[in-house]
């Protein structure tokens, strides 16, 4: 999260982001943000903090191509899952399937192989998992993404 956004999107951009994902509070204008951000030939995400409500992207939904929802709020890694984000997520799976429109819905924080079924269940496309893919070093990599995917 870098606040303010806008000066840094081109440079993002230029380096090579093909999705730009802010969080609304990030600056004055989030419509303005994402306007910038498709102007700049990239994808445009809103990122939602767990206390964020879903009523911010009730004008976004016709210019957005991806949600992302905090399930924890951003910091640092191993945080537990904040488990009322599960509604927030089908909210939103709610809101996106009505539009008609491609628009993807991840999922950040606190996601391990206990709390991805219930996330995926929620409607998320995507799941982020940092600590539960990592745990245990390299060796456990492949079990530990097996199990987040619900395959022991």
């Amino acid at each position: 999260m870098i606040s303010p956004v806008d000066p840094y999107l081109e440079a993002f951009a230029k380096a090579g982001a093909n999705i730009l994902t802010v969080h609304p509070e990030s600056g004055a204008h989030v419509h303005r943000t994402v306007q910038v951000i498709k102007s700049l030939g990239c994808k445009a995400g809103i990122a939602l903090n767990p206390a964020t409500p879903v009523s911010v992207l009730d004008h976004l939904m016709d210019e957005i191509d991806l949600v992302l929802v905090m399930s924890v709020n951003p910091g640092f890694g191993g945080q537990k899952f904040i488990a009322s984000q599960c509604d927030k997520i089908r909210e939103i799976r709610r809101r996106i399937d009505q539009t008609g429109r491609t628009i993807d819905l991840e999922v950040d924080g606190g996601v391990n192989d206990d709390t991805a079924p219930d996330v995926i269940a929620a409607g998320a496309d995507m799941i982020v998992a940092g600590t539960a893919a990592f745990k245990g070093g390299p060796e456990a990599y492949a079990d530990n993404i097996r199990r987040l995917r619900g395959r022991n």
